[in-house]
């Protein structure tokens, strides 16, 4: 298969204003994600996508390519990924580039290892499947001891199982979080449909920590207190 990995960077982000080129450890946040997959030895080169020229400059540096700056209006608070994802794709084969495989891989999970890169490419290619993404086990679960509260102020469990509780966490059934460590899918399928969950879905479990996302400030330092314990 011949591989491409993106990075989706906006420029705004109001949770951490410039997170996508503000330091973590030494490097900007960014180049974590770049550095993961050129490591993986999967990809043939990293695609940044950006409409931000300081953040195309970084993603260079880094060993990136930046053939483009993404349209405002795909770069918005509100502007879906998927729709950034068909602009690249679009793009890159309207200028030539045949390539049957698509990675994404955020730049906000700097602790994501290299072996789950190439594990949920391991996955994909075992076919059976239009996307792989990762996951880890969920901290809390709709069955048990996740709620919502209502227009009243009314809490209530998210998911009542039709009216049977479930009194131990232990009964419910098991629910997991999805990671931003690694999406992979084909051009074609990212073409033709307008969400992931429109095909075949695998997941592949990642551990906890490396699957942490920078969200917000907080984020940053639990980023920064597992890195550094990572390489003591």
């Amino acid at each position: 298969m011949k591989i491409y990995g993106f990075v989706f960077a906006r420029g705004g982000s109001k949770g951490v204003p410039h997170k996508n080129i503000r330091p973590l450890c030494g490097k900007p946040l960014i180049a974590y994600a770049i550095e993961a997959g050129l490591a993986s030895g999967c990809v043939e080169k990293m695609i940044v996508s950006t409409d931000n020229e300081a953040i195309a400059k970084v993603a260079q540096e880094y060993g990136a390519e930046v053939p483009f700056l993404r349209p405002a209006e795909l770069a918005a608070d509100n502007s879906p990924e998927w729709l950034a994802w068909q602009h690249a794709v679009r793009f890159l084969q309207e200028r030539g580039d045949n390539f049957d495989t698509f990675i994404s891989l955020p730049s906000t999970v700097p602790l994501r290892k290299v072996e789950d890169i190439q594990r949920c490419v391991s996955v994909f290619r075992k076919g059976e499947c239009d996307i792989v993404v990762s996951c880890t086990e969920a901290s809390h679960s709709p069955y048990f001891n996740m709620i919502k509260i209502d227009d009243k102020g009314y809490a209530s469990i998210v998911n009542t199982n039709n009216g049977t509780p479930f009194f131990r966490r232990q009964d419910a059934p098991t629910v997991y979080d999805m990671t931003a460590t690694a999406y992979v899918t084909t051009p074609t399928f990212i073409l033709e449909k307008s969400r992931m969950w429109d095909g075949r879905v695998r997941a592949v479990m990642v551990d906890r920590v490396s699957g942490i996302d920078i969200d917000e400030p907080i984020d940053f330092e639990l980023a920064e207190y597992f890195m550094n314990k990572r390489f003591q």
